[in-house]
């Protein structure tokens, strides 16, 4: 395929990387393989973003819910984690990747929080682009965490009502930081957020792609790159008005 010529790079892509399990299903596999095929195309997107220059790529690795899964398929995406981590931290560091970690990371294995850590603290001054860890994340309960941080400062009379605001708001985000995603990348073709990045995405352009996450390699992310230059982004406003 002729690679698309990419003009309007996304400062910041998210992907909801479904599919795994229909993967190995579809292959009389278990659920497991899915996973494990689907790390190729962390690494391929991964290194896609990096090279086009995209500064953030913020992945769905594990929701809040998927503690809910069987105890073994859970335990083996936790392996999965730490192997991925011991084995590409180092490489990433060389390419000037950043690793963050948004969600309730305090309810992963003890083992998995000092290895994300370390991770993160070995790479924090790296500028090349930064790659966004969504663990046991929910999109509810950040909102529902802000909120609570800003009760708090209102009870310690540090912040009254009427000052807060929607910038205010954001400041008590995981992505407090970070620029909102410009583009939101669904695969297996389910048609919803799945609690994920809530807030942020207000104005995030979606793309559906029946696609398996493990059969999402470059040349599929360069297709949603592409329909992404087609977008037009009005914020409310209408095509007059850019123009």
């Amino acid at each position: 395929m002729a690679e698309p010529k990419i003009v309007k790079i996304p400062q910041h892509v998210a992907i909801i990387m479904d599919g795994n399990g229909r993967w190995a299903k579809a292959r009389g596999l278990p659920r497991i393989m899915g996973h494990r095929e689907g790390m190729k195309s962390v690494r391929a997107v991964v290194e896609c973003a990096r090279k086009l220059g995209i500064k953030v790529l913020t992945l769905y690795a594990f929701s809040k819910e998927n503690w809910q899964r069987p105890r073994e398929e859970v335990s083996f995406l936790m392996g999965l984690l730490e192997e991925y981590l011991r084995r590409e931290v180092e490489e990433l560091h060389q390419k000037n990747i950043q690793i963050r970690a948004i969600g309730e990371l305090e309810l992963l294995p003890r083992n998995i929080q000092a290895l994300l850590k370390e991770s993160i603290k070995k790479t924090a001054a790296n500028t090349g682009m930064i790659l966004n860890l969504a663990l046991s994340y929910s999109g509810r309960a950040e909102i529902a965490r802000a909120a609570r941080l800003l009760a708090e400062a209102c009870l310690r009379g540090d912040l009254k009502p009427e000052e807060i605001t929607e910038d205010l708001f954001r400041h008590y985000l995981y992505t407090n930081d970070l620029p909102d995603p410009d583009l939101l990348i669904r695969t297996s073709g389910e048609m919803r957020l799945s609690n994920f990045l809530l807030y942020q995405c207000a104005y995030t352009e979606l793309y559906i792609t029946p696609t398996l996450w493990p059969d999402f390699r470059e040349d599929e992310f360069l297709k949603a790159l592409e329909e992404y230059q087609r977008r037009e982004r009005r914020f409310g406003k209408i095509s007059e008005q850019l123009n």
